[in-house]
């Protein structure tokens, strides 16, 4: 599987689409609100995607809940992870079982119309991010690391794998990464010591099939960018935190991706640094001149790490109803937000 995950136009596959689909550096595809009409339609278009790729390819969406959720008209309304608290009376063992359920209910609804993953839990504590904010399950870290635990396991019991963001943490610091380049200065002991622990806690675990790191430079640890830091991706995650799973950039067109250059130096960085596919999004023009010219190539252990998140589900949309799983999970959570 190639490293480039890139984004289609519209909701059917324009000729360029079919080209770059072809191209084997393209290894994903990642869609948005833009790309969704209906599930019949959605399903019609990754269907599409399969077809007009080259091999296996990885097809993606943030469906989080709350205000990021690519997909709504007939999909189930997933509450914003920081709200389920709320719901709840701050009852953290009723917060994991609705999380539970809201992970059940959207990894079955993404998948059943032909989606690989959502680019799912957000791990970071709720603090003074605007962009990250009720996003958060919690703005203590060892309750983030325990909610998220259980929708994980919501997302497991549906079939899909987890991917956490945004490592090591995007919560304590205001700037949006999408807008600017967020420097948090804070001491390495403050950050390992809070923003790091729901991370540490799940990769323990075997959690995480997947993370991906922030646009952010905490310079008391590195001066690049974690994405693309060989000191964070490396020697910290790969090595002090053991973690083996998949490492998705965050999309280089944002903002805080433009501390390491153009677009093809930014792909560059990025697959040196550590990262095992690309996010190149929202900008073809761009996302063509990495594929034509960036210094960039397939790593086998890339893929083998990638294979692992294909969705081995066979749910369809027209049938979930009558999966009792999907009825139960999506009545439970019909009954905290209706």
């Amino acid at each position: 599987m190639g490293p480039i995950m890139l984004d289609v136009q519209g909701t059917s596959l324009t000729e360029e689409d079919k080209d770059l689909l072809e191209h084997p550096l393209v290894g994903g595809v990642i869609l948005f609100t833009r790309n969704y009409e209906s599930p019949e339609q959605i399903t019609s278009l990754t269907q599409n995607i399969r077809s007009a790729a080259s091999s296996d390819i990885l097809i993606a969406v943030d469906h989080e809940g709350g205000r990021v959720q690519r997909f709504r008209e007939q999909f189930c309304k997933i509450p914003a992870m920081g709200k389920l608290i709320h719901y709840v009376g701050n009852d953290i063992e009723k917060a994991k079982t609705l999380a539970k359920h809201c992970a059940t209910v959207m990894a079955f609804e993404v998948q059943s119309v032909g989606i690989d993953i959502s680019f799912a839990p957000v791990l970071d504590v709720n603090g003074v991010s605007d962009v990250i904010g009720d996003r958060a399950f919690h703005s203590q870290p060892e309750n983030v690391g325990a909610i998220a635990s259980a929708f994980i396991e919501g997302m497991n019991i549906a079939g899909m794998q987890a991917t956490g963001k945004h490592f090591p943490g995007h919560g304590s610091v205001k700037e949006d990464s999408h807008l600017a380049l967020p420097i948090d200065k804070r001491s390495r002991a403050e950050i390992f010591n809070f923003d790091l622990i729901p991370f540490k806690q799940l990769i323990a675990t075997n959690s995480l099939a997947a993370l991906m790191p922030a646009h952010i430079i905490f310079p008391e640890v590195d001066d690049q960018a974690v994405g693309f830091s060989t000191l964070w991706l490396q020697k910290i995650l790969r090595q002090e935190l053991g973690f083996d799973g998949v490492i998705f950039s965050d999309d280089l067109s944002m903002e805080g991706a433009a501390c390491v250059g153009g677009y093809i130096e930014r792909a560059e960085a990025a697959q040196q640094a550590g990262c095992d596919m690309l996010l190149t999004c929202n900008n073809r023009a761009n996302t063509i001149e990495v594929i034509d010219k960036a210094n960039i190539k397939i790593i086998e252990q890339s893929s083998h790490r990638l294979q692992r998140l294909l969705k081995t589900t066979t749910n369809t949309w027209q049938h979930r109803k009558e999966n009792s799983l999907w009825q139960i999970s999506h009545d439970y959570i019909e009954s905290f937000i209706s």
